[in-house]
């Protein structure tokens, strides 16, 4: 069995995943749930461990990649098919909340690691959730303005060693 190197703290339903079930990424999620969609499928979360990616229980550095992809909506009705597909933000503490589960990831991941980040702006803009992390982005990547979708990239360099 292979011993994965990726973390996924805020899975849900795996939906950009190629594999789903690929050994390489280890799949955490508050939720282990499954909800009918409006379409008649079955929208399924089943991670591989529940955590909160606010306290995850991993040792410091033992991920070389973190793919932080957390609930975007901090309003959405509690019958609502977006917050069962996508989770939801609480409203009063959504930035100490991703403040927090950033300063998790980052403790996770190790040095010579990268975290990709993914955030919609529809509700809150990227600005405002950049502005509760401890760390600047290296580079990323903005889908059309209709989407508004970003993906953003953050390297944490190696300290101590030789090389530090």
């Amino acid at each position: 069995m292979t011993t994965p190197q990726i973390l996924d703290p805020a899975c849900g339903s795996k939906m950009f995943y190629f594999d789903k079930e690929t050994p390489l990424v280890h799949f955490c999620d508050i939720r282990d749930e499954e909800h009918p969609l409006c379409d008649g499928r079955l929208l399924k979360v089943h991670p591989d461990q529940v955590a909160d990616f606010r306290d995850l229980p991993h040792e410091d550095e033992s991920f070389h990649l973190i793919i932080f992809d957390p609930p975007h909506l901090e309003r959405a009705g509690p019958k609502s098919w977006q917050a069962a597909k996508y989770g939801k933000l609480n409203k009063e503490t959504w930035r100490e909340d991703l403040a927090q589960g950033f300063s998790e990831c980052w403790r996770v991941l190790a040095g010579g690691g990268t975290m990709i980040f993914k955030w919609n702006e529809t509700q809150i803009k990227v600005n405002e959730i950049l502005a509760c992390f401890s760390q600047r982005p290296i580079c990323g990547h903005r889908t059309t303005q209709n989407l508004k979708t970003h993906w953003i990239v953050f390297y944490k360099p190696v300290v101590g060693g030789c090389d530090g």
